[in-house]
């Protein structure tokens, strides 16, 4: 059962998926946009509601079909890397603007993306597409009909960051993150599985991250050439993110409260904390909260931002993306 608002009709790609079930659940109670269909690869023929009782939405998911399901002005494409690029190719030939979940679009330079992903299946496509942080590109996402979901790590890494990097001041960073196991997707691996997880914390791809491209990319163009140190951790909570940024300044850094403040006094969706904060204080919302100090006896600025994974990291700032897309006030839907 599809929703029935009378705005742009909107197609999730991939709602059996964690992020894509909540994309589902954002839509079907936006009041603009209409959920049109939900689709999966690997739970065709099941109830939405049945697979996520806790959205309550009622759509079957359908195999994905785009003679039929292409007819909508909208898509979340909510498929893993690789997946996910010749679907939104083929959603693009029919006129479908795209917000995608997937690293398939978020690095510019393809010899990066192949590097870190292998192969990509639509290169053609590759500088079309915007990076969807509102804070750092909102002109872009709205014009744009490819819009590149960040990830959950980057989207906390990047509002931390931006302030500094925007006044050439980070001469290196490292970024300490802890996140829950809903990061690791519904397959869990081994890795995730919760003997291993409960009671205990285990640092991750300490070899390189694959967001670690993606935050130097972004830092770069904010005017920080600098290549980061990205170390996740997995700490045993369902879903949540804190990551830690410890910057060694590239000058001074001057009255850090403020220069936060300034950075982000008119951002609907970013708090300005008073004390370092915890994932609890973001469940299911879209907001990323921060806080900053500066520690006068090593000299480096130390940024807290926590996000939910779920949500600014991944389902609702795509909603917040497609509002910006179509010119919709971004909170909508989203906020209070």
């Amino acid at each position: 059962m599809a929703s029935s608002a009378a705005g742009p009709r909107v197609l999730v790609a991939g709602a059996s998926g964690y992020t894509g079930a909540l994309a589902a659940r954002l839509i079907d109670r936006h009041p603009h946009f209409g959920l049109a269909a939900v689709t999966s690869r690997s739970d065709v023929g099941v109830r939405l509601d049945d697979l996520y009782p806790h959205h309550r939405v009622a759509s079957v998911l359908e195999e994905l079909d785009l003679d039929r399901h292409a007819q909508v002005e909208a898509a979340i494409v909510a498929y893993p890397h690789g997946a996910a690029a010749p679907v939104v190719a083929a959603l693009r030939e029919r006129g479908v603007r795209v917000v995608d979940l997937s690293a398939d679009f978020r690095l510019r330079d393809r010899a990066v993306y192949e590097a870190w992903y292998g192969q990509h299946g639509a290169p053609e496509l590759l500088a079309t597409g915007a990076y969807g942080l509102p804070e750092l590109h909102r002109e872009a996402i709205a014009g744009a009909d490819i819009v590149a979901n960040p990830g959950c790590f980057p989207t906390a890494a990047l509002i931390a960051l931006a302030p500094l990097a925007r006044a050439g001041l980070i001469a290196d960073v490292v970024v300490d993150v802890k996140t829950g196991v809903s990061g690791a997707g519904r397959a869990a691996s081994a890795t995730t599985h919760f003997v291993s997880v409960d009671g205990n914390v285990t640092p991750y791809k300490v070899e390189g991250h694959r967001h670690a491209p993606e935050v130097d990319q972004e830092l770069a163009a904010l005017g920080a050439p600098v290549t980061s140190t990205v170390v996740p951790h997995l700490v045993p909570v369902d879903q949540g993110e804190l990551v830690s940024c410890y910057v060694t300044p590239a000058g001074d850094l001057g009255d850090l409260r403020a220069r936060y403040e300034d950075a982000y006094a008119d951002e609907p969706f970013v708090e300005l904390a008073d004390a370092p904060p915890g994932p609890r204080d973001v469940r299911d919302t879209n907001v990323a909260r921060l806080f900053c100090h500066h520690d006068r006896r090593t000299g480096k600025a130390l940024v807290f931002c926590t996000v939910d994974n779920l949500w600014k990291g991944a389902a609702s700032q795509a909603v917040q993306n497609l509002n910006l897309m179509f010119a919709r006030d971004e909170r909508e839907g989203l906020w209070p």
